[in-house]
Order: C-alpha cells, then sequence, then structure tokens
C-alpha cells in the first residue's frame, strides 16, 4: 500500500519470511505506476465512506484512523466524505505510516483539508500495530525517547498552509529514519515519532480533541486497514499482530473495516498463464474472522464477528483504459501496464520475474486476457468489524 489508504511501504511480514527477499511493495515505480493507472484507491474510499455513514461518534470529535496511510489519497478522500457528513463537527484522523516519502506526500493533500474543515487535528504516526493507535511505545525505552512534535498551521488560506507544511521536511528526515530489522528486514523506526497538525486559530476549541504527551489513546469510530498485509502470511500472524490491536482500539459501536485483495480475476489469470496455480489469496476473510475471534478469546463477545455475504464483501476495481485502447493490438505502454499491474497486486517477488521477462512471454499473456475480457480488473474482498455497545 497500502496500502492504499494503502498498500504501504511498511507489511506486516512474518518471522520465516525473512529467507526470501519481498521486495515488491519496496518498488515505488510499481507502485505510483499502480496507484495511477488503477482506481482502486477510489473504491476502496467509497466503501469506507459506507462506513462512516454508520458512525455514531461521541463527542469531543469523530475520530478515525488509517492502519496504513501511504500517499492519503484514500485519507484524504474520506476526510471529504466525514466533512460532507458533519460540516461542524471536529475530526481527529491519526493515520499509520513509516514511510518518510508517503508522508511527504500525503501532507502535500492537506492543506485544502484544512481549510475546507477547520475543525481537523491530524496526527501521523511511525509507530507499529500494537502502539500507533494509542500513540504510545510499549517499549519504556522506546517510550521515552519519543518524538513528539506539533505544527501549528498560521493563516486563512491553503496557500499559508501548504508552505508551512513544506517547511517540515528537516523534522521529518529526523523523526522517520528508518533501519532494517534484523529479524524480517522490514523497515522499523529508529525513533517512534508522532506528529500532529491543526490549525492555530482553532486551538481552543480542539483543545480537548489534541492529543496529549504522555496520554494512552485509543477509541476511534472508524478504522480502515487496507491491504496491511502480504497476502501469503498465515490467518494466525495477521489476526495476531493486526487485527487484534486495531479491534480493541474500537470505541463502542466503532467499525473497522478490511481490505484484502480476493484473486478470481483476470489479474491473476495473467499470473496463472506464467505460473500455472499460483494463488496468493488463500486467506480469506472467513479464515482471517475465525483466527480473530480465536484471537480475541473471551473478549470475542464484546464484538460483532460476522462473516458477510460474497454480495456484501467483494467488490470490483479497474485499470484505466480508452475504449479504443484494446483491441487486435494494444498499445506497449496499455500492456507494460496491466502487467505491473498484475505483478503488483498478486505480490510475485522480483527474483521470480527475470525469467518469464527475458523471455517475452509475459507481454503475450497479459495481451491475452486483457483482449478476452475487454481491459483488466481485480477484486477486493471486505468484512467488517464492529464493538458492541455496552
Amino acid at each position: 500500500m497500502s496500502a492504499h489508504s494503502g498498500r504501504p511501504a511498511e507489511i506486516a511480514r512474518s518471522p520465516a519470511d525473512a529467507a526470501t527477499p519481498f521486495r515488491f511493495y519496496d518498488n515505488r515505480q510499481k507502485y505510483l505506476a499502480f496507484v495511477n493507472t488503477c482506481n482502486e484507491k477510489s473504491a476502496v474510499a467509497q466503501r469506507a465512506a459506507q462506513e462512516l455513514r454508520h458512525v455514531r461518534a461521541t463527542p469531543p470529535a469523530v475520530r478515525i484512523f488509517d492502519a496504513g496511510m501511504g500517499d492519503a489519497t484514500v485519507l484524504s478522500r474520506i476526510m471529504r466524505y466525514a466533512h460532507a457528513q458533519g460540516p461542524t463537527l471536529p475530526l481527529l484522523v491519526v493515520a499509520k505510516e513509516i514511510s518518510l516519502e508517503d508522508v511527504r506526500l500525503g501532507l502535500e493533500k492537506m492543506p485544502d483539508r484544512f481549510l475546507e474543515h477547520p475543525a481537523t487535528v491530524l496526527v501521523i504516526t511511525n509507530m507499529n500495530y500494537s502502539e500507533a493507535p494509542r500513540l504510545m511505545p510499549r517499549d519504556i525505552q522506546a517510550a521515552a525517547a519519543l518524538n513528539w512534535q506539533e505544527v501549528r498551521l498560521k493563516g486563512q488560506t491553503s496557500h499559508d498552509y501548504a508552505e508551512q507544511i513544506e517547511e517540515l521536511a528537516s523534522m521529518l528526515a529526523f523523526g522517520w529514519q528508518t533501519k532494517p530489522s534484523p529479524r524480517t528486514g522490514n523497515p522499523v523506526y529508529v525513533r517512534p515519532s508522532v506528529l500532529i497538525v491543526y490549525r492555530e486559530d482553532h486551538q481552543f476549541l480542539l483543545d480537548r480533541v489534541i492529543p496529549k504527551p504522555g496520554q494512552i489513546f485509543e477509541n476511534y469510530d472508524l478504522i480502515v486497514a487496507s491491504q496491511p498485509w502480504r497476502a501469503r502470511m498465515s490467518a494466525e500472524f495477521k489476526a495476531q499482530k493486526v487485527l487484534t490491536p486495531l479491534v480493541r482500539s474500537l470505541a463502542p459501536n466503532g467499525r473497522l473495516l478490511v481490505i484484502q485483495s480476493y484473486g478470481h480475476d483476470p489479474a491473476l489469470e495473467i499470473i496463472q498463464k506464467l505460473w500455472p496455480g499460483e494463488n496468493p489469496f488463500k486467506v480469506d476473510r472467513r479464515q482471517l474472522l475465525a483466527a480473530l475471534k480465536t484471537e480475541l478469546g473471551r473478549d470475542a463477545s464484546d464484538f460483532s464477528l460476522a462473516v458477510p455475504a460474497d454480495d456484501k464483501s467483494i467488490f470490483r476495481y479497474e485499470m484505466h483504459t480508452l475504449p479504443n485502447e484494446i483491441g487486435d493490438r494494444i498499445g506497449t505502454s496499455t500492456l507494460f501496464a496491466a502487467w505491473n499491474a498484475a505483478i503488483y497486486v498478486n505480490q510475485i517477488e522480483e527474483e521470480r520475474l527475470d525469467e518469464v521477462v527475458s523471455k517475452g512471454s509475459y507481454l503475450d499473456a497479459t495481451q491475452s486476457v486483457l483482449q478476452k475480457h475487454g481491459g483488466l480488473w481485480f477484486n477486493d474482498e471486505t468484512f467488517v468489524v464492529s464493538r458492541r455497545q455496552k
């Protein structure tokens, strides 16, 4: 992602993956090509907006957590939906993101949000899933080294806010330094960081909304977790490392929306032409919810863990193509874009690509599938976990 909200640069991996380098989300060229040629971001944001309509927030704010901000394309759309739904309601948005580049790109989308919805508090943190919703590291030494920064935006125009956000470069470079984990190879933070941004002229009104250092904050009305893991990981690992800390951070009536790739689409068909039998998406929503129920133990009764039917869960998104692009002959740029999207979504490791790319057969496979279906589309599946009102 995060990715997406998503496909983020930091993807949860199990220790067993460490022996095999896994770089598909680390390649920004593939990521940027995917998000600019496919409409998944828009589809995910629309799905999140459906959940936002069910939110019944309590004072002092509507509280949203993005479990993988990415470049904030999804998050900024969700914030627009939140404004349309409650133009005067204070809005607290907490976003997890370890990639410095994505934090920078995400912040670039925010000046207009602060202008249209002045009662906004934006918080970005680089901490992991068990820490980020609380805005507090669990390790005592890490907590003592917490890098907590507040930025109060001055002025009355989006230009004013954009210029001040641009000046945060050195602060971000310090707070978002990473190092490879010796255990998994994933990037991990050098120092835990929290960046809080809000309008100075609304500081008094937002006093109860702005997080304070040392305050353990949770209780979110909406949590969005879009593509937060490697598909091939076990259901147990996903439930323990990602889902459980997120559902425990829900407010009463709060909702966690989980989105992951589902397959059963032309993109997987391209992959299976080259790697017969390949299927990265072996852990579906039923297995994830079952593993989550086990992980929660006796606390599972506090949550609604219903498995949605296919018609309520699965949605499609597409690669953008012009009407005349898919015909007897398909342009090379379209084929490259489709191939990139297929290997990105299906999480094919770099080292496996060399052989098929050197033979050139991947373009033939891509063209035949695009012609068969008249384009390229993908399936995502979703489910929602909500905390019961006591």
